[in-house]
């Protein structure tokens, strides 16, 4: 839940409001659509917890190279999403330190500083990674809840009216499930440090389902407290919906409280998006496909010098776009991310249909096709809502992890 709910999330609302009511039926489609895949992560995590999640349950249906480039773009996809989700921590504190987070230079040092603390919580091991996800996720939680179930009990039914909506209902509802199947992203996420999860066949499946869930109910919940409560002209406008809402409900210091709330949901997802920058290179590494320094652990038993390399390459994406404004920032950074995370969907949907034939021993029945069905259906629609743009730049990012995929097979030779 830590790693979805993320700063995405505190916008949507906004990016909703030309739709009013289909917005709620967009979010139904997308839960149902992300609970089959979390279903199918359960299951695989089931079958075998591997380190790795989507790369490694890619690599065991479809081979070395498949699971080689699920694993590369995942990769990058981590620590670029990093960057993003610590500049938009930065962005998030506008209200309390202006002065930093309108210079560019500032700002990205704060994001900088912010990237770094994170990677020394996970450096020091699991378990203090796992009780700060534990504490933020429920803070960034508090203010969503509070305002969706406060603003249901104020439920304008007026604002939900789909008259004066442009275009089809079938076109907007297509619209509204694009722009709400990014809040599910990171529903994988408990399937990658299997090694360091007690119990990983209970509990990785449990949570996986538990927490996509629990994300569906509080996303349906806080989106339509919000739209209750704004005016659906004023709300497609705004910049900080649940703020706006917030300070309509209790005034500016509420609207402050939720600013700080969304700065920590950033913070959070960051947490917990550093465990697996250093979990799936390590996953790699130890099956020969990534260099073998990738595996080395600390005495603490962390990955630590992946979780630095991460680090490190997350510092170098702010640096590089710091001459820009924060939202040109965060848009160029999660943009180059979201391909990467959705072609594991699409890989892993199938994956147990494969290992089914491969291992009888592994149970498939009726539902799973189905669901395994829906899921792939679901992982390939999201790609093609991603953009032909962001697909054509996710296509060359895959390709370019080729020449080290060829000098780790000549290393081995």
């Amino acid at each position: 839940m830590g790693n979805m709910i993320g700063s995405g999330v505190f916008l949507l609302p906004a990016a909703l409001a030309p739709f009013r009511g289909l917005s709620i039926a967009g979010w139904m489609v997308s839960a149902g659509g992300a609970v089959c895949l979390a279903l199918v992560f359960a299951w695989l995590a089931a079958y075998k917890p591997a380190s790795g999640g989507p790369y490694a349950y890619t690599r065991l249906a479809y081979g070395d190279l498949a699971g080689f480039l699920v694993a590369w773009g995942y990769w990058i996809s981590i620590w670029t999403a990093n960057a993003a989700l610590a500049v938009a921590f930065v962005g998030y504190l506008d209200p309390f330190i202006p002065s930093i987070v309108r210079n560019p230079a500032t700002a990205a040092g704060l994001a900088i500083a912010l990237i770094w603390f994170m990677t020394a919580i996970n450096c020091y091991g699991t378990g203090s990674a796992g009780r700060v996800q534990v504490v933020t996720t429920g803070l960034k939680i508090l203010p969503l809840l509070v305002i969706g179930i406060a603003g249901t009990f104020a439920f304008a039914p007026e604002h939900f009216s789909l008259q004066g909506v442009e275009g089809g209902i079938g076109r907007n509802l297509i619209a509204t499930m694009t722009l709400t199947l990014w809040a599910f992203l990171g529903l994988e996420s408990a399937t990658v440090p299997a090694s360091q999860t007690a119990d990983a066949a209970r509990t990785i499946p449990r949570a996986t389902i538990v927490g996509t869930l629990l994300a569906a109910l509080i996303y349906i919940v806080s989106t339509v407290g919000v739209m209750s409560v704004v005016d659906p002209v004023v709300l497609a406008k705004s910049t900080a919906p649940f703020a706006d809402a917030a300070r309509i409900l209790a005034g500016e210091g509420a609207a402050a409280l939720v600013a700080l709330g969304a700065a920590i949901s950033c913070s959070g997802a960051l947490n917990g998006w550093v465990l697996l920058s250093g979990e799936v290179p390590r996953a790699v590494a130890n099956d020969g496909l990534f260099p073998r320094v990738f595996a080395r652990v600390s005495r603490r038993g962390t990955p630590m010098f992946a979780m630095i390399v991460g680090a490190t390459l997350s510092t170098a994406m702010v640096i590089m776009n710091s001459s820009g404004g924060l939202v040109e920032i965060f848009t160029f950074m999660i943009l180059l991310s979201t391909l990467s995370t959705l072609v594991p969907y699409t890989f892993c949907s199938l994956a147990g249909v494969i290992l089914h034939r491969q291992d009888g021993a592994m149970r498939w029945s009726t539902a799973a096709y189905v669901v395994s069905g829906i899921a792939f259906i679901y992982a390939m629609f999201s790609i093609g809502g991603a953009g032909a743009d962001v697909v054509f730049s996710g296509f060359l990012l895959l390709m370019a992890g080729l020449p080290v995929f060829a000098l780790m097979r000549n290393a081995e030779c």
